[in-house]
């Protein structure tokens, strides 16, 4: 049976009075008294009952954070950087995978919130939840716009396309595919598709974009690039994720085309699994350790200071190219 309060009280010999105040740091109380009443928490394995401290005006200590996946590398490792910086805060984290799924989303938000959570991080991908406006706790966004009132970070995204499209260019592509969603939403992730598009411009060649939906199967994704690189029109491809890109190479080597020799390939993440797992693929890394860093912080903020407004309400952090051999062959 799960001990209770009085079986704490009743361990350390004092009142349950005394335990609540131990608990909730209230009041004066001697160090010899604290000691008792944690050595027998301790020992029954008791643990506080974070709603009934949310009811009492206290904070509870933990944070939701909400991510359309932890399957893919990106959000696995950017989610481990967040709880463990959370973790040394003093927070837990309630994990939320929302997928593609809206109502799913609103479920877990409102789950958020009857478990009295302290704050929100969100980086999930399903749009027009306005709950978020209305749930009265702090939130910060990754890569997300909900509102003028909810500050996101996110990486430099139009830059990274550019970078990805003119490393293409460079190493002698001319005929250059953007591998993504083609609609935009207002997102930060949007400007993907602009860097591209504007850098190819500049460059005047013409531009060709290869519908990609993030939320496709991979095997879904790998017939429509196989359809697409067996027309042989293609000698670039910058694809919106590591993952996308990856499957790219694997469609080049069933087909028998080389890489980078006829076809070159970048990616957009640049995760320490992918880095490990497939050195060949170039790519744009994000600052997966800053943006974890800057989440908290910011969310920490707000939770300490609810009343002090922030300094700005969006926050880019730089990329940065990482060469492989899939656009430029190395000599051995």
């Amino acid at each position: 049976m799960r001990p209770k309060l009085n079986d704490v009280a009743a361990k350390a010999g004092v009142s349950v009075t005394t335990v609540s105040r131990v608990i909730n740091n209230y009041g004066y109380l001697s160090q010899g008294t604290k000691d008792k009443v944690f050595r027998a928490m301790k020992e029954l394995n008791y643990q506080p009952n974070s709603l009934a401290r949310s009811l009492h005006g206290k904070k509870t200590h933990l944070i939701g954070v909400i991510f359309p996946s932890i399957v893919n590398p990106f959000f696995a490792e950017l989610v481990e950087q967040i709880e463990n910086r959370l973790f040394n805060s003093g927070y837990k984290i309630i994990l939320c995978n929302s997928a593609d799924n809206r109502e799913k989303e609103r479920d877990y938000l409102r789950m958020l919130i009857a478990n009295q959570v302290d704050g929100i991080i969100a980086g999930a991908h399903n749009l027009g939840i306005d709950e978020y406006n209305r749930v009265g706790l702090p939130i910060v966004s990754f890569d997300r716009l909900f509102s003028d009132k909810i500050p996101i970070v996110s990486s430099d995204n139009f830059r990274g396309a550019a970078l990805a499209t003119k490393e293409l260019y460079q190493a002698g592509a001319r005929h250059i595919y953007f591998l993504g969603d083609p609609h935009q939403t207002g997102n930060p992730t949007d400007l993907r598709l602009q860097g591209y598009q504007k850098t190819i411009a500049k460059l005047q060649l013409t531009t060709h974009v290869h519908t990609i939906n993030f939320t496709e199967s991979p095997t879904l994704k790998s017939l429509s690039i196989k359809k697409l690189l067996a027309k042989r029109y293609a000698d670039g491809i910058v694809c919106t994720d590591d993952l996308t890109a990856i499957l790219v190479l694997r469609a080049a080597q069933e087909l028998k085309i080389s890489v980078p020799q006829e076809l070159k390939v970048i990616g957009f993440d640049g995760t320490s699994f992918v880095q490990e797992y497939n050195p060949e693929l170039s790519t744009i890394v994000q600052p997966i350790h800053d943006i974890a860093s800057l989440l908290v912080s910011i969310l920490v903020q707000r939770i300490d200071q609810p009343d002090k407004p922030l300094e700005q309400m969006r926050y880019v952090l730089p990329v940065k190219l990482l060469r492989n051999r899939s656009t430029f062959p190395f000599e051995e």
